[in-house]
């Protein structure tokens, strides 16, 4: 199991203070009630891959929630009941064939070292994936992003929508979904930080195409394969 560089934990504890944890928990409260909750049912399992501080995982409703993350400071900012495994999210093995409905990530596929990387933690969540389920992928598209993409020090690898699609298309899955714009680069950026705002812009997809310079991708596995 890969342990994260003491000076990547420093990163995150830099960039991210409590009020900024804080702020981003009310707006995700939002995305997550207005857009992604419709996909996921009450008897679903939930998996979220890179699950950081909870910003999605502690708002989905769900009968059962998996986080994972490198970051051993994630843990205390879990909910109670959510299981959480302090482990490399290309390697999955602690987890059953066919035993996760759904399976998210935020913000993490750009941060692996490398598309082989990225390519294993697919291939992963397709073997966890229960027959029908499906995985949820939000992310910096790099076509709107030229150079604002590398502001990050930890960014590593460049994707796109499209790319991602393919990538996932070539492990056995089929897109169910793909918004090339969806939400701004950062919460730091132009979305608005009030819930109701918030809800405001995601019920206004032209708003999306202005601001919007993340992507979600929904890709899922077919209901008749067991592999």
């Amino acid at each position: 199991m890969k342990t994260l560089p003491a000076d990547a934990q420093r990163l995150y504890r830099l960039r991210f203070s409590k009020k900024d944890r804080e702020r981003k928990a009310a707006v995700w409260k939002a995305i997550v009630e207005q857009f992604f909750q419709r996909w996921i049912a009450p008897q679903d399992t939930v998996l979220d891959l890179g699950c950081g501080y909870g910003e999605f995982l502690n708002h989905v409703r769900s009968a059962r929630r998996i986080g994972v993350d490198l970051n051993p400071d994630s843990q205390a900012c879990l909910a109670p009941e959510i299981e959480f495994h302090a482990h490399d999210v290309t390697d999955l093995s602690f987890l059953e064939d066919q035993s996760v409905d759904v399976a998210f990530t935020s913000n993490l596929l750009e941060h692996l070292p490398g598309k082989d990387d990225v390519e294993r933690l697919l291939t992963e969540v397709h073997r966890v994936l229960k027959p029908g389920g499906q995985f949820i992928a939000l992310g910096p598209n790099l076509r709107f992003l030229p150079g604002e993409y590398w502001d990050f020090w930890d960014h590593c690898t460049p994707i796109t929508d499209r790319s991602l699609a393919e990538a996932l298309q070539s492990v056995g899955f089929t897109i169910r979904t793909r918004i090339p714009r969806f939400l701004p680069y950062t919460t730091r950026c132009a979305l608005p930080k009030a819930g109701f705002l918030v809800r405001l812009y995601l019920s206004v997809p032209l708003a999306w195409r202005i601001l919007g310079k993340q992507f979600v991708v929904r890709a899922g596995k077919a209901a008749s394969d067991h592999g």
